[in-house]
């Protein structure tokens, strides 16, 4: 049974920091691109930063400079550091990981204070 389990979000001031991590178990990261989606209230889902197998990555330009993805395969578990929060980056976040079908963890909430 594949699941993915978000941690590290929380409540940070603009200008802040935060690292959210993604760790799975049932299926092997180092094998399946994975990504970052975020949902703001009112607004849909939407892709906020990819990392694939071979490790080349893709950002939203929204967070472009300011947020990296990353990948540990020995812990199973992907990243991305948060830097530089804006009001507008104030979301759930949520991992999934594209298999045979697309897994999704629960989401974590990052809420960032102007």
């Amino acid at each position: 049974q594949v699941q993915l389990v978000e941690s590290g979000g929380g409540l940070v001031q603009a200008g802040g920091s935060l690292r959210l991590s993604c760790t799975a178990s049932g299926i092997d990261v180092s094998g399946n691109a994975m990504s970052w989606y975020r949902q703001a209230p009112g607004k849909s889902r939407e892709r906020v930063a990819d990392i694939t197998v071979g490790g080349t990555t893709y950002y939203l330009d929204a967070v472009k400079g300011r947020f990296t993805i990353s990948r540990d395969n020995a812990k199973n578990t992907m990243y991305l550091q948060m830097d530089s929060l804006k009001f507008e980056d104030t979301a759930v976040y949520f991992c999934g990981l594209r298999s045979r079908r697309m897994y999704w963890g629960q989401g974590t909430q990052v809420t960032v204070s102007s």
